[in-house]
């Protein structure tokens, strides 16, 4: 990306990037020369951006039409943004409308619907990894045969389920004193102090003589075998991403595959998560454009992220949308909110 542009055509570049953002169609030189305030003739301005081309800033869709961004255009006209920001005013209204959250699932449920609203983009809030998630309850469900499913679910909205083969067959009502019985002893623990507290008392009690009591453990223990809690994740504005791509004549064409690949990730937020978790830096602001992106899914997306802090661990809040977004909005809105956020894990 070109580094050494004179100011005449920084100002021209971002006032193109800027013009191309609102409307959607390649901007003319004739077009600049009348509205970049900078007093230069069509023919000056042409020569300029023929240069801003030449450097990779610019492309030109057709040979009649004017130009439009690259990537690293638009990387160009953020980095002057970022340069030039001021801290972003606090939200009385939202703040106070985080604040009704009663949990952090709720907060971060709130927090993405916020930014979907402010931005028009799809909006997401990806809480802390889970080391410190607590066992809420624990569930045994019989099914065919000898197999039995765990369903666990730990703080912060998080549910594991996992499929068990065991030496005999269980009826429900076995299986639901089993469940009351380990919810009374190790609820409100973390996994792994459960995990290990279970394992503890099998080794205490192998001479077992309660069989509930065995089985009970046999199952919690295989149950929370491998289960490492991730960071949960949620999203709102997906439709104002189908309006965006569907309503940009430029997008038209490519916008199934697109949509194809957002809703792919969304439905398998696991994945989007693992996407996110290598694409987000660990502190401060985090913009990546386009084809900065690693992994080609994300590639026809933008991303404008921040983190935020519980006191102890670090989430991530941000939106996602078209490369064609509007920057300035998305940094404001993003960068506020996640100092909500952490303003209200912080004073709860």
């Amino acid at each position: 990306m070109a580094t050494d542009l004179t100011d005449r055509q920084r100002r021209l570049l971002a006032r193109l990037v800027a013009e191309y953002i609102e409307q959607g169609e390649p901007v003319s030189s004739a077009w600049l020369a009348d509205h970049s305030d900078l007093g230069l003739s069509s023919a000056t301005v042409r020569n300029i951006l023929a240069r801003l081309e030449e450097q990779g800033l610019l492309r030109q869709p057709h040979t009649s039409a004017g130009r439009v961004p690259t990537d690293s255009g638009y990387r160009m006209y953020v980095d002057g943004l970022l340069h030039s920001r001021r801290r972003p005013r606090v939200q009385a209204d939202i703040e106070a409308r985080l604040r009704r959250a009663g949990t952090m699932t709720d907060l971060l449920e709130n927090a993405s619907q916020e930014l979907s609203r402010a931005s028009q983009h799809v909006g997401f809030a990806m809480g802390p990894a889970g080391e410190a998630a607590r066992l809420e309850h624990i569930d045994f469900v019989t099914l065919e045969g000898r197999r039995v499913l765990v369903i666990i679910v730990g703080t912060g909205g998080q549910v594991t389920h996992k499929v068990v083969e065991t030496e005999e067959p269980y009826d429900s009502h076995v299986l639901t004193q089993a469940a009351t019985y380990i919810n009374r002893q190790f609820a409100g623990l973390t996994l792994h102090e459960a995990r290990a507290a279970i394992a503890e008392q099998m080794r205490q009690e192998r001479m077992l003589y309660d069989v509930l009591l065995a089985r009970a453990l046999r199952l919690a223990r295989t149950g929370l075998a491998d289960v490492t809690p991730e960071p949960t994740m949620h999203v709102q504005g997906a439709s104002l991403l189908l309006d965006e791509l569907l309503g940009d004549a430029g997008l038209r064409e490519r916008a199934l595959d697109t949509l194809r690949t957002l809703f792919k990730m969304l439905e398998e937020k696991h994945r989007l998560i693992e996407l996110l978790t290598q694409t987000i830096e660990v502190n401060g602001l985090t913009i990546v454009i386009g084809t900065e992106h690693l992994s080609p899914d994300l590639q026809p997306f933008s991303i404008v992220a921040a983190t935020f802090h519980d006191g102890d661990r670090t989430g991530s809040i941000g939106v996602i949308g078209p490369t064609r977004m509007r920057y300035q909005r998305a940094i404001s809105v993003v960068d506020g909110v996640s100092q909500l956020v952490t303003k209200v894990l912080e004073k709860p």
